[in-house]
């Protein structure tokens, strides 16, 4: 049986694993082979040492230690190129898987939406919804006739309240300028004293005995 064949699990014919199982055999690998990893860096860093000490004492020894030190290192080199093909697949498997997820969710969604409106027809739903507006217009009407006191006197004329209230209004008017009595008396305003007019002086007494004879002599 091969190296892939002992990891996959089985004889031809095994059910074919899935997914998740494939990604998990190569995760698993992938820690085997950098275990690997970890010897063989050990053992060619051991070899190296060897190949140091004897350089001198024992050159036939060193010289196996460094052919050692190559077959390691080309195990080494083919165990990362080993790695990174199995890295690449597992991260194919895990987008594969991811990608899985995805389409079983969205058909399960689209499943449940077709079960939804199964019972559902486009020509009935727009039927439905013009009675719902045909409804709502009824309503609107009611609402209206309702709200519209047509009994109770709703046929007066306007135009005859308008002049009745402006007569009113004339009315009040009159009879507050009526009510207004006469002007009220103004306040007495304070009169000056009069002032006394400066007594004349004293004529001399000879200007007044001329006057007396000039009225004597007009008198005769």
């Amino acid at each position: 049986m091969s190296f892939l064949g002992k990891i996959f699990g089985g004889k031809k014919g095994d059910k074919t694993p899935t997914t998740g199982e494939a990604i998990q055999k190569l995760r698993e690998t992938e820690e085997m082979l950098m275990k690997k990893q970890d010897f063989l860096e050990k053992k060619i860093v051991q070899e190296v040492d060897i190949a140091k000490k004897n350089g001198t004492k024992n050159k036939r020894a060193a010289i196996q230690a460094l052919k050692r030190k190559k077959r390691y290192e080309k195990q080494l080199q083919q165990i990362d190129g080993t790695l990174s093909t199995i890295e690449m697949q597992r991260e194919a498997l895990e987008g594969a898987n991811t990608n899985t997820a995805v389409l079983q969710t969205m058909k399960s969604a689209a499943e449940a939406l077709k079960h939804a409106h199964q019972h559902m027809d486009v020509d009935q739903v727009h039927d439905m919804m013009d009675d719902i507006a045909e409804q709502q217009d009824v309503a609107r009407e009611i609402s209206d006739a309702i709200s519209n006191p047509v009994a109770f006197g709703q046929d007066v004329d306007e135009e005859e309240l308008e002049r009745e209230l402006e007569a009113l209004e004339q009315e009040e008017l009159d009879e507050a300028l009526l009510n207004t009595g006469p002007a009220p008396e103004l306040p007495n305003v304070p009169m000056a004293e009069p002032v006394a007019a400066p007594k004349a002086k004293p004529r001399a007494k000879v200007e007044d005995d001329d006057d007396l004879k000039e009225l004597e002599s007009w008198a005769a």
